[in-house]
């Protein structure tokens, strides 16, 4: 078992103005809701720590109240790509692990996320990272 971390685009109409903890599963099943059947789960990370701890920090900024950090999303908006896309690679976003040096692999796949992304947003959709552990 570990940390397993997502990404997934829906329109832009149906995520509204949420900014976190929007529904993308059914109760307790595993099947997308209906209203958002066109959720395109476009990035998917393992053990990436430092970006999840990036990500907590953003889900509590936007107002997000669970006390624990997991089946929770956050929106990611452009400025919050840009945020992150300037984070990579600097010594306070490898701080943000506890194991040692984000991966060379991914960073530069979390980079073609936030490219993908901003197109993602840019075609009407919005974007949501979402982990389970």
């Amino acid at each position: 078992m570990g940390l397993d971390m997502y990404a997934y685009a829906v329109s832009a109409e149906y995520a509204d103005d949420c900014q976190h903890d929007i529904r993308l599963w059914e109760d307790e099943q595993i099947e997308p809701i209906e209203a958002a059947q066109a959720d395109t789960q476009f990035a998917y990370w393992r053990k990436f720590y430092q970006l999840h701890r990036w990500m907590e920090e953003l889900y509590y900024q936007k107002g997000g109240e669970d006390e624990f950090f997991n089946c929770r999303t956050v929106r990611l908006e452009l400025e919050d790509l840009d945020r992150l896309e300037c984070a990579l690679g600097t010594p306070e976003f490898a701080s943000l692990g506890s194991c040692g040096e984000p991966d060379p692999e991914g960073l530069e796949y979390t980079k073609e996320f936030i490219r993908r992304s901003r197109e993602a947003i840019d075609g009407g959709q919005a974007v949501f990272y979402d982990s389970w552990w």
